[in-house]
């Protein structure tokens, strides 16, 4: 059953082959046997999850079944999910049990899934390696001396493993896409606004955004399914008639264009990321697809952008972290602003608070016309280079990270080197469209390489339809690791 697809475990529960008690029960197991060596879950709970699957096979009894119902899900612990523990991987949120859900989960379970557990992250999403939790790091399952990738590699590795059936994630600057090229796995950011922030703990809001992971582009389209939608407690939520996102899976990729960027094809990315992202853009041309080289002028400032309007943005959000209405609080102090000063000297770790600084020094009198102003020009450039591009094609295509996974601690002191692993993922979110990156080989230590796909605005359908034609053509997305 843990090689099962989506739609067979759907068709399997709909069938009687096997119930969702079962089925959830057999994940937990596993999750029992490896969350210890892999750290994926932060927070597990049975009687919740069993609970939830005994509904579902009630609902599958009567026939009124949608189609995850009864298939037990991941949720990545940013998601606020009614009497669960939701940390998003901090000290400052180690006790914080949420009394409502964010509206991704509440859609979920509209749909009858079953909520397996809390998956780790890096701490409030700030990080591309799963180093920074305060639940300490996730290990890559295809070798677990490597890291997972982040923010959401607990997801990323849960998936690897086959400790869940799917999972969700949570994209600002490419943490769902980085850790699934480094965990061998399929995921999605879809357009900014697809799918509601509300009930999603904010590190940037204006480039935070929820979105699928899972082994397949298949599997993609029917999470995507259920997760989108407008919600009106979200002022960014785009208010969209309802699409199915499986729609055009089967159509070929005769006269599809893809774009290669001359900027992502440099010096800054490894040799064997090089030959696999190579290897999958062949199989396209075999697939009929051509080949338009395209230019993307400002992407090359994308990091500095980022790391301007990123921190300043979580400077805003987590200011609302004090020690006084939830979360953690010192437990000595002299009055409120020593409770406060002390709370959070105490409860952030060290990335988070590096990123307070710098989003405070950029927002501060005297630096927000030289810094945040200057960034939002720059990103109005890098949108309108991708607006140009897709006049000469319809998806572009690259790498989703310039390395396979790196060793644990290996880049720990070098602030600057991490922030470059996602170098060829941030332009998307600063621009606002859609992303994904599929499995399309191994590189170095045989460990997996990413190829992403990016889309123009809403082409998240046509996106998966060419994940899914290459996915036909080949088996990476269906490898697990050796000894799961």
């Amino acid at each position: 059953m843990i090689h099962s697809s989506l739609t067979q475990l759907g068709a399997a529960l709909r069938t009687k082959k096997i119930s969702s008690v079962e089925l959830t029960r057999l994940y937990l197991d596993r999750i029992a046997h490896q969350n210890p060596q892999l750290n994926a879950f932060i927070t597990v709970n049975p009687e919740l999850s069993l609970a939830q699957a005994q509904a579902a096979d009630a609902r599958l009894a009567a026939d009124q079944a949608d189609a995850l119902t009864g298939i037990p899900l991941a949720q990545k612990d940013i998601f606020c999910a009614q009497g669960w523990l939701t940390t998003c991987g901090s000290k400052m949120l180690h006790n914080f049990v949420s009394p409502y859900d964010a509206h991704v989960i509440e859609l979920f379970n509209r749909a009858g899934a079953v909520n397996l557990g809390k998956t780790n992250m890096d701490e409030f999403a700030m990080g591309s390696s799963n180093e920074t939790s305060y639940y300490g790091p996730v290990k890559n399952p295809w070798d677990t001396a490597r890291v997972p990738g982040g923010s959401s590699g607990g997801t990323a590795a849960a998936v690897a493993a086959r400790l869940c059936a799917a999972a969700t994630g949570t994209d600002t600057g490419g943490s769902i896409r980085q850790p699934a090229a480094l965990c061998g796995i399929s995921g999605l950011k879809p357009t900014y606004g697809v799918c509601s922030r509300y009930g999603m703990i904010a590190f940037a809001s204006s480039l935070d955004q929820a979105g699928p992971m899972g082994r397949s582009a298949e599997d993609l389209a029917l999470l995507l399914n259920t997760m989108a939608g407008f919600d009106e407690r979200d002022s960014t939520s785009l208010q969209r008639d309802k699409e199915d996102y499986a729609r055009d899976l089967a159509k070929p990729l005769n006269g599809l264009r893809i774009g290669l960027p001359k900027e992502f094809f440099t010096a800054g990315m490894g040799a064997d990321v090089a030959k696999a992202v190579e290897a999958a853009i062949a199989e396209y041309k075999k697939l009929g697809a051509t080949i338009v080289d395209i230019s993307l002028p400002n992407s090359k400032l994308s990091v500095p952008v980022y790391y301007v309007l990123a921190p300043a943005e979580a400077s805003s959000n987590l200011s609302r972290f004090d020690g006084v209405r939830y979360g953690y609080r010192a437990p000595e102090y002299t009055d409120l602003t020593d409770m406060y000063e002390k709370s959070r000297a105490q409860g952030f770790g060290e990335e988070v608070k590096r990123r307070i600084m710098i989003g405070t020094y950029v927002l501060s009198h005297g630096y927000y016309d030289a810094y945040y102003l200057q960034a939002q020009k720059i990103r109005r450039l890098i949108a309108q280079d991708f607006t140009e591009a897709y006049k000469q094609c319809d998806v572009i295509m690259g790498p989703t990270s310039p390395s396979t996974a790196f060793k644990l601690g290996e880049k720990g002191d070098d602030p600057v080197q991490m922030y470059l692993s996602d170098i060829y993922t941030i332009a998307v979110n600063l621009a606002g469209l859609p992303g994904m990156s599929i499995p399309c080989g191994f590189g170095a230590n045989d460990m997996p390489v990413g190829l992403q796909i990016i889309g123009n605005y809403f082409g998240e359908a046509r996106m998966l339809n060419v994940a899914h034609q290459y996915q036909l053509a080949t088996d990476w997305h269906t490898l697990m690791p050796k000894g799961i």
